[in-house]
């Protein structure tokens, strides 16, 4: 598919949300998206009065991205982005994922304690020891261990 706008080929589709249920589709390339997406931040800022109430004026003094070109790629520009832009941030995280502090998660199986998690990795290292030296019956005696461990957790 072509750029609308030019000949290249289009990288970019956008699908804009109309009054009425209706749809408008852009085919662009990714240099009329840039001039697009610009052109249409520079619209909506207008109608907020200026930079400061718009939180797209707001820039990164460490790595210079404006907050709009955030918005337009979705990507950061360096660590100091997450404070520069923190309070347009943290809602946004919030409303993606639910909150804004990641939690993280620890495997499904296997031991929770610090200890159990050391005597597994012990017996794991134990057992290819005996793989190697092909004692095949203190590896199957390991191998019970280590199910035992992982089956606790």
């Amino acid at each position: 598919m072509k750029c609308q706008r030019c000949s290249k080929p289009a990288t970019l589709h956008i699908t804009e949300v109309l009054p009425h249920d209706k749809f408008d589709e852009l085919h662009l390339c990714e240099e009329c998206a840039k001039k697009y997406l610009y052109a249409s931040a520079g619209k909506k800022a207008g109608k907020g009065g200026g930079e400061m109430d718009d939180p797209g004026g707001k820039v990164c003094e460490a790595c210079g991205l404006k907050f709009v070109e955030f918005r337009n790629s979705g990507r950061l520009g360096c660590p100091h982005d997450y404070d520069s832009f923190r309070d347009e941030l943290v809602p946004l995280l919030e409303s993606i994922h639910g909150d804004a502090k990641h939690a993280g998660k620890g495997p499904r199986r296997g031991p929770k304690g610090k200890a159990d998690q050391h005597e597994l990795a012990h017996a794991r290292r134990q057992l290819q020891k005996a793989i190697t030296d092909e004692d095949y019956e203190a590896a199957a005696k390991l191998r019970d261990k280590i199910k035992r461990l992982e089956d606790q957790g």
